[in-house]
C-alpha cells in the first residue's frame, strides 16, 4: 500500500509516523508518493549503473534517458524499468524548488528502488521490498547529499583498501591490442611518474570469460605483476567475472551456469566486442566455487587492485538456479568476491549498480568511457555513449558519491596524439579527475611532446585543495573550475535530439 505523504513547499505537512532526522525524515518501508503543493523546475535522475544517464533534467521536457538504441539500453541501463514517457530512475532522485533547494527521495536498502517526478508528484517504488525504507531529504543539494550517504554508509558499510591516488591503464591506448612486451615497454617509459596503480586492461585474457592468460603473454601473469610492483606501483588487472562471451569454455562447457531467459535459452545480458554475452547463475554453489577460484588466482598472481567491469550483468531480471531479489543475488555474488580478494586489495566497480555497491567496492566509475574525442555523433541522443562530454555530464552530479566510495570519472588526456580533443576539453576532463579525488590516464609516455610529460607530471604529483563552490563549480588551489558549459552543452545536444527521439518510441 502507498504511504501518501505531502510536502508544501516547507515541510511534509502529514509527517504522523515519520522519524525525524538531520535534513528530513526517515520513512517507512514500501511505495511512497510525495503530492508537491509548491513549484518544481527539475528532477535529478539517478542512473542505475555506472554508464547509466544521470543528472538534472527540465520537469517539462523529455526525460534524460537512451533513445532509439535497445541494445544499448540493455547494456547500459535497467531496461527492465525503463520509462520513456516519465522521469524516473534507480535508488534516489529529486527535485529542484524554485528557491534552489531540492526534495530528496533515497532508497536505503536493495529492494531494487525506483524514484520518479512529476511537476505534481516525487514517488518511490521497490521490486522487492526489503524492509529498509526511504531517506526524504530537504534542502541544499550537498548538505542533503551528504546525509542521505551518511545513512547508506551506516547501513551498507565503507570501503576497506587503500585508496588510489593515480593510475595507469592500458585501455584507452591500446584496447585489446596488448601482449607482454608492448606493457613492459610502457611501463618502463613511465620512469619514476608516481604511479600508485598500472593496470593493465582487456586483451590479457583467452576471451571473456576464462580469465587465463593468452599466448601474449609467455611468462605468465605472476612474472607480469612482480614487474609492476617492482617500480612501486600496485599491479592491477582488469577483468569481467559474471560475463562470458557465447564462444568461452565458460560457456560452452557449462551452460547451466548461465541465467536463463523467461522465454528459453541462456539469457543475453549486453553487447559488447562484435557480440552478445551471457551472465553466470550466482546462485548456484558451482558458480559461486568458480568465481572464488578466479578471483584467488588472479590474486595469487600479485594483482592488488582488480577493476571489475560489466557487472550489473549479475543483477538482470532472469530464471536463476535459486530465485531471489536481483540486488540480493547481485550483491552476495561481490562479497563473496570481496571475500575471495580480501579486504586490502582495491576492487574498482564498472558497470555497476551504484547504491548496492557501496560497502563493498572500494571506488565506482561514476560514467561512461571518456574515450580520446568529446563527442561523436551518437552521443547526443545516448548520454551513456563513450566521449569526453558525456564523460563529465554523467560524472559532475555523482560527485557527492565521493562520500560512499572513490569516483571514478575515467581516464585524463594530455597527449595531442591520436585524439580529437582540444587541449581546452583535455583541462576539463583533467579538472574533474582531480576534483573527483582520482587521477588516471592511458598516454603512454613516448606519445607525449616535452610540454605534455610536464602537465602529466604536474597531475600525477599534485595534492590540491579542493572547495565545492556550488553549480558545478569548485575551487582547486585558489583556481575556479566551472563544469557548468560542459554539461549545459550535453544538455543543449539532448534537447535538440531526443525530442524526436522520444516521438519514436
Amino acid at each position: 500500500m502507498t504511504r501518501p505523504l505531502r510536502f508544501d513547499g516547507t515541510t511534509i505537512a502529514d509527517a504522523e509516523g515519520l522519524v525525524a532526522t538531520a535534513q528530513g525524515w526517515l520513512v517507512g518501508s514500501g511505495p511512497v508518493s510525495v503530492m508537491l503543493d509548491t513549484d518544481v523546475t527539475e528532477f535529478h535522475r539517478q542512473g542505475w549503473t555506472s554508464w547509466s544517464p544521470s543528472g538534472w533534467a527540465p520537469l517539462d521536457e523529455s526525460p534524460l534517458r537512451i533513445w532509439g538504441d535497445d541494445e544499448r539500453r540493455q547494456t547500459a541501463d535497467d531496461a527492465a524499468n525503463d520509462t520513456p514517457d516519465r522521469h524516473e530512475g534507480n535508488g534516489v532522485g529529486a527535485v529542484r524548488l524554485a528557491d534552489g533547494r531540492m526534495l530528496l527521495l533515497g532508497a536505503l536498502g536493495l529492494g531494487t528502488p525506483r524514484v520518479g517526478a512529476s511537476p505534481t508528484e516525487l514517488s518511490g517504488t521497490v521490486e522487492h521490498d526489503d524492509g529498509s525504507g526511504w531517506f526524504l531529504g530537504l534542502g541544499p543539494e550537498d548538505t542533503v547529499f551528504a546525509r542521505y550517504a551518511e545513512l547508506l554508509r551506516e547501513r551498507l558499510g565503507t570501503p576497506t583498501a587503500p585508496p588510489v591516488s593515480t593510475l595507469w591503464c592500458s585501455w584507452y591506448s591500446y584496447f585489446e591490442d596488448i601482449d607482454e612486451q608492448l606493457i613492459t615497454t610502457a611501463v618502463d617509459d613511465l620512469g619514476t611518474l608516481p604511479i600508485d596503480v598500472v593496470q593493465v586492461d582487456d586483451g590479457w585474457e583467452t576471451i571473456v570469460g576464462d580469465w587465463l592468460p593468452n599466448e601474449k603473454f609467455p611468462s605468465g601473469m605472476d612474472a607480469l605483476a612482480e614487474r609492476l610492483a617492482a617500480r612501486g606501483s600496485r599491479p592491477g588487472l582488469w577483468l569481467a567475472p559474471l560475463i562470458c562471451l557465447p564462444g568461452s569454455r565458460t560457456a560452452t562447457e557449462h551452460p547451466e551456469w548461465l541465467v536463463q531467459d523467461p522465454s528459453g535459452g541462456p539469457l543475453v545480458a549486453g553487447h559488447n566486442w562484435d557480440s552478445h554475452y551471457f551472465a553466470l547463475d550466482t546462485t548456484r554453489p558451482d558458480v559461486q566455487e568458480h568465481l572464488d577460484t578466479v578471483i584467488r588466482r588472479v590474486v595469487g598472481w600479485g594483482f592488488r587492485y582488480l577493476k571489475l567491469d560489466f557487472m550489473y550483468a549479475g543483477a538482470l531480471r532472469g530464471v536463476r538456479h535459486q530465485d531471489l531479489p536481483r540486488e540480493r543475488v547481485w550483491r552476495d555474488a561481490v562479497e563473496l568476491i570481496r571475500a575471495a580478494a580480501g579486504p586490502d586489495v582495491y576492487l574498482l566497480g564498472c558497470g555497476v549498480p551504484m547504491v548496492p555497491s557501496v560497502g563493498v567496492f572500494d571506488g565506482v566509475r561514476v560514467g561512461p568511457d571518456t574515450a580520446s574525442d568529446w563527442t561523436y555523433p551518437a552521443c547526443v541522443a545516448d548520454p551513456s555513449h563513450e566521449g569526453g562530454l558525456n564523460g563529465v555530464a554523467a560524472s559532475v552530479p555523482r560527485l557527492w558519491m565521493r562520500d560512499l566510495y572513490q569516483v571514478d570519472p575515467d581516464v585524463a588526456y594530455f597527449r595531442s596524439r591520436e585524439t580529437t580533443l582540444t587541449a581546452e576539453q583535455r583541462q576539463t576532463i583533467a579538472d574533474l579527475a582531480v576534483v573527483s579525488g582520482f587521477r588516471s590516464t592511458s598516454d603512454p609516455v613516448a606519445w607525449l611532446e616535452a610540454p605534455e610529460r610536464v602537465a602529466l607530471e604536474r597531475f600525477l604529483g599534485q595534492s590540491p585543495v579542493v572547495e565545492r563552490l556550488g553549480d558545478d563549480r569548485f575551487l582547486v588551489d585558489g583556481r575556479t573550475v566551472d563544469f557548468g558549459p560542459a554539461v549545459r552543452e550535453a544538455r543543449a545536444g539532448r534537447e535538440r535530439l531526443t525530442e524526436a527521439g522520444s516521438r519514436s518510441v
